[in-house]
């Protein structure tokens, strides 16, 4: 059975940063291509930042420069530094593989102040 469990977030003033982790199971993680997502209530989930299996990354043009995505095989786990956070990256974050196949998780909350 999959499991994806994001953790991190909370609340921080704008300017300030987080780290977000994804621990997994039941997937071979070093193969997967894996994302993070956001969500606000009452629209679709997008993506945020993708690794590859290899270690690439992207980035939505929101977030460039300002996140960084990046993942620890040996202990099946994901991580997103968020820095210089912004009023408007207040979401609900989750992660998935890069295609979103998997069951969801519960996600982690981030909320910046303005």
């Amino acid at each position: 059975q999959v499991q994806l469990v994001e953790s991190g977030g909370g609340f921080v003033q704008a300017g300030g940063s987080l780290r977000l982790s994804c621990v997994t199971s039941g997937i071979i993680f070093s193969t997967k291509a894996m994302g993070w997502y956001r969500q606000a209530p009452g629209r679709q989930r997008e993506l945020v930042a993708a690794i590859t299996s290899g270690g690439s990354t992207d980035y939505a043009d929101s977030v460039k420069g300002r996140f960084t995505i990046s993942r620890d095989n040996a202990k099946n786990t994901m991580y997103l530094q968020m820095n210089s956070l912004k009023h408007e990256n207040t979401d609900d974050y989750y992660c998935n593989t890069r295609c979103g196949k998997q069951s969801w998780g519960q996600g982690t909350q981030v909320t910046v102040s303005s």
